[in-house]
Order: C-alpha cells, then structure tokens, then sequence
C-alpha cells in the first residue's frame, strides 16, 4: 500500500513538475520574445542579448546546484527553492514594459533601458529556473530511473516539451488576448510554478538510494566537471551531446522567432498560434507509443536517425510551402503549416524521447546532477550562443521593414526555415560516430561476458 503511494506521489511530481516547468520555458521561449516584439521593440537583436545571457545563466546554474545536490544527497531544496524563485520572476519579468509604458515608439535611451532590464530578468528567471529544473529535477528523474521504467520516463521526458509548448501557446494566446494583457499571463504562469514549488516541499521525497558524493571541497569537485581527461574516455556520451547541440543549434536558429514570425510576418493573432501548433503537435504526440517500443528493443541509433528525417521534412516544408502570400491568418486551417508542423512534431518529439533515454543510460552514478550540466552546455549554451550569429543575419537581411510612423522594424521570416532544414541534416555527422562507439561498447560488453 506505502509502495503504491509512493509511485503515485512520483508520477504526480514527475509529471506535475515537468509540464509546468516546461510550460514556463515555453513562456519564456516564445511569448517573452514576442511580449519583447509587441512592448520594447522590433528588434532581433534584443531576443539575440536574452538567449545568449539566459544560456549563460542557466548553464551556471545547472553546474553550480547539480554538483551541490550530488555533494549533499538531496534534490528536494534545490527543486522547492528553485521553482519558487522560478515563478516570482517570471512575474517580475514583466513589469519591465513599464520602462516603455508598452510602447515600442520610445526614445532609443527608454528602449535602451528596458532591453536591458528585459535581459536582466530573463537572466534571473533563466538560473532559478535551472537551479529548479535542469540541476535537481531532472537529476531526481534520473535517481528514479530503473531497468522497468526507462521507456515511460524516457517518454515522459520527451512528451512534456511538447505538451509544454501546447498547452503554454494554447493558454498563452488565451491569456495574452486581442490586447496584449502579458501581465495576465506572466502572473498566471509564475503563480503556478510558486505552486508546484509548495506542492514539492510538502510530498515530495528524495531516492532512498541517493547518497552524498563528496570529492574534496566543493570548488575542486565543480571543477572536476571540467576534467576533459575524464570526459574524454566517455566517447559515446560525447558524440551524443555533439549529436543534441546541432540539432538544437538548427533548432534555436528559427524557434525563438517562430511566434513573431506567426504574429508580425504571417498576421495570425497571439490567440491563434496555440492552436496552430496544437493541432499538428497533439497528432505528433502518437509518435511516443511506437518510439517508446524501438527503445526497449534497443534501437536507440535507428530511432534518432528517424527523428532527423522527420525533422528535415517539416521544416522544409514550413520553409520552402509557407509565405504570406499562400497562407489566411483568418483561419487556423492553413494545411502548409499545419502539415509542416506535424512531421516536425513527430520528428522531435522522437529524437527528444530517444535523446534523453540515451543520455542519461550513459551518466555516472555517482555524478548525474553534474553531468546535467554537461547536457545543458550542449542543449542549452552552445546552440543558445551559436544560433543568434545565423538567425540575426537572417533576419535582418530578409525581414527589414519600415512601420506607418518610419521606423525600421526586422520581422522573422521563411528564411530562416530553409537555412534550418539544412542545418539539421548535419545532425548525421555526429550521430554516425555516436553509433560507431554503441557498436564498440556492445561488441566489448559480449567480450567481457563470455570472459
């Protein structure tokens, strides 16, 4: 009876913290850069200062309280306390439009002040969001994860992106409205995450098996971290990192701008994209049932190489299919979109269900939290650093536009798609010798066992 209790108290956690988490990411990934676009300015370049210095946030965030959860044996403080600060700012987050009153016609030295006070925020969110999420959550996922339960958590891990992004642009547009309310939605969301914050502290409890790892003092083991010798004998770990930052960095060079882009160059309205994407995403869901299946059989390379294709097409076809000139963003029935969308969807949902699986089979036992933070360099860092230097260039040679009082505003446009689908195929490179070191270690563990 205790037993069943407390697989029920882990899922509804595993469960209740990861969409809600994702969620909030989902915010801060599409809605602040449209909240930036629609109250500071229509400037890539202010999007390009928030992803790089919120990449560095959580980057640091995700090292400095994964090797402080390993050292002390515990996930639960670092979980409460992080989702907390979490959602107080992202509701702080937008009180920033008060620096412009919500104008985008400001004087450069207002615009000036609120981009930086946009980036500052976002900074913030960014590292209590990972001191919550990518350091502690993700590491108790990882604690509680067995031989008979690999491919659910596996499937959970990948499906909560997705759900995140539906149910936060579905919700988002609703709460965001035909006037811009982004304070109803930044309190909303924020409100949330504090909650499920509470909800942790008073249910949730660590892996009985979860020990303190201590090695040395607490500088000397963060920067074993950092132990490139080590790292270096872990060749599958490292070409599967490789294989998820170029996926990501093609990924991040048309996401972040893929709500402007709906809004400001299709002419969709905020309320409409949550559907959009919503009605290709859910049907791309169905994806997880049979992806869940070729993991337990051990086709862990075939999986992701799917994953890529499906990824590939839609994108191709959302950039080489879709333009204002062949779209009505009075209808959200739009088959280019929505069926570019869908093969997008069943392509990463795949590849993130079969990526995390991967990852976390090859992580230390005694480091996981630490080498989140190695996830997150190759997840989160490199792409969030690497994409901004191909998407602004993009945009700002394709999307320069001049609004009805003369200023130069730069719009995300279809570019950046066809440039993505390229970049994505590149993914292959990685991923060949990511299978090479599978091969090898599979051949070397038979070896061993008929020793």
């Amino acid at each position: 009876m205790n037993q069943n209790k407390g697989m029920a108290r882990f899922w509804i956690l595993a469960w209740g913290l990861g969409i809600i988490g994702q969620i909030c990411w989902n915010v801060e990934n599409q809605w602040f850069n449209t909240f930036v676009y629609a109250k500071i300015a229509k400037d890539p370049t202010i999007i390009s200062w928030m992803v790089a210095i919120s990449a560095i946030a959580t980057t640091i965030a995700t090292f400095v309280f994964g090797t402080a959860s390993d050292r002390s044996g515990k996930r639960k403080p670092y979980i409460v306390t992080g989702y907390i600060l979490w959602g107080i700012f992202t509701i702080l987050f937008g009180t920033t439009e008060f620096i412009t009153g919500g104008r985008t016609n400001q004087a450069q030295q207002v615009i000036m002040l609120a981009a930086v006070a946009v980036v500052l925020m976002d900074a913030l969110m960014s590292f209590f969001g990972s001191m919550g999420s990518d350091a502690a959550y993700n590491a108790w996922m990882n604690d509680n994860m067995n031989s008979t339960n690999r491919g659910q958590i596996g499937a959970a891990l990948a499906t909560q992106p997705i759900i995140g992004t539906i149910l936060g642009t579905v919700i988002g547009g609703m709460l965001i409205g035909g006037n811009d309310n982004y304070t109803r939605l930044f309190v909303t969301m924020g409100g949330l995450v504090i909650v499920f914050g509470l909800l942790s502290l008073l249910i949730m409890k660590d892996n009985p098996d979860l020990k303190p790892n201590r090695e040395g003092s607490f500088w000397k083991q963060l920067m074993g971290a950092f132990n490139f010798r080590e790292l270096s004998k872990r060749k599958e770990l490292i070409w599967v990192f490789i294989t998820l930052a170029v996926y990501f960095i093609a990924f991040d060079v048309y996401y972040p701008h893929m709500g402007n882009y709906l809004i400001y160059y299709l002419g969709f309205a905020p309320d409409s994209i949550g559907i959009i994407e919503g009605l290709a995403l859910i049907v791309g869901m169905l994806i997880v049932i049979p992806t869940s299946r070729m993991i337990n059989r051990n086709r862990i390379t075939e999986t992701a190489a799917i994953s890529i294709v499906l990824s590939f097409v839609g994108i191709g076809i959302l950039g080489l299919f879709v333009s204002p000139g062949n779209v009505d963003p009075s209808t959200v029935l739009n088959w280019n979109i929505l069926i570019g969308l869908l093969f997008f969807g069943f392509g990463y949902v795949m590849f993130m269900q079969v990526i995390s699986v991967w990852m976390k089979q090859l992580f230390p036992s005694d480091s996981k939290g630490q080498f989140e933070g190695f996830r997150i360099v190759f997840f989160v860092l490199l792409p969030w650093l690497i994409s901004p230097f191909i998407s602004n260039p993009i945009i700002k040679s394709t999307g320069r536009m001049m609004d009805s009082s003369g200023n130069v505003e730069y719009l995300p446009t279809d570019a950046l798609f066809r440039i993505s689908a390229v970049l994505i195929l590149l993914t292959f490179v990685p991923l060949h010798f990511a299978r090479r070191c599978r091969i090898e270690a599979v051949e070397g563990s038979g070896k061993d066992a008929a020793k």
